[in-house]
């Protein structure tokens, strides 16, 4: 099982934006192979930080996500609404892979 956390500050104006726009990349990820879990939360006490957690079935299908065309037009909409560039945490066999 590989799990992911993925930690985005969005600017204050962009929330609404981020939030919506999420909502097509969350769906269209949750019907991926391997996907197992798949969740964007925001902070209870910061509601302009977010926090996606997902799982994943193999090291294999966290790749092919990645090169998906939903990821790639989210990342290209997403990009001007944060504040800085996502924080990528892996986990896996033990080690943990911070990009």
């Amino acid at each position: 099982m590989i799990y992911v956390i993925a930690t985005t500050q969005v600017k204050p104006e962009c929330r609404d934006a981020y939030v919506k726009g999420s909502e097509e990349c969350i769906f269209k990820t949750r019907q991926e192979k391997g996907c197992v879990a798949y969740e964007n939360h925001s902070s209870i006490l910061d509601p302009n930080l977010f926090v996606v957690v997902e799982r994943w079935d193999s090291r294999d299908d966290l790749n092919a996500h990645g090169k998906a065309p939903h990821m790639k037009a989210w990342r290209e909409y997403s990009a001007p609404l944060k504040v800085s560039p996502t924080v990528i945490e892996i986990i896996s066999d033990g080690k943990v892979e911070k990009f």
